[in-house]
């Protein structure tokens, strides 16, 4: 069990050491600036979808509740509110499937 934590640990640490090491002059490549731009919401992306699909007890429910969080989002409302109005719809959807 130690051994695993420990592995997790040094695995987590190079991952952030070593794009520091290795890459210590400015980034000038566009095309790599613009790649790197869109990581982070690529990554959040990749973890939230599955999530929406499988916290629900229906895939109806999830689907709502989606369309619902990027209507909002897209329209530019806050988080708060876009999880709010994604969760609400969500809870009525699930009471009447």
């Amino acid at each position: 069990m130690a051994s695993y934590i420990l592995l997790m640990a040094v695995t987590t640490y190079l991952i952030r050491m070593l794009p520091l090491v290795l890459f210590q002059k400015e980034i000038k490549n566009k095309y790599i600036q613009s790649f790197l731009y869109y990581v982070p919401f690529a990554c959040l992306t990749a973890m939230t979808i599955p999530a929406i699909f499988f916290a629900t007890g229906s895939i109806i429910s999830a689907i709502a509740g989606l369309v619902v969080a990027v209507f909002l989002g897209w329209r530019g409302k806050s988080l708060p509110t876009v999880a709010l109005a994604a969760c609400i719809v969500v809870f009525v959807v699930e009471m009447f499937v």
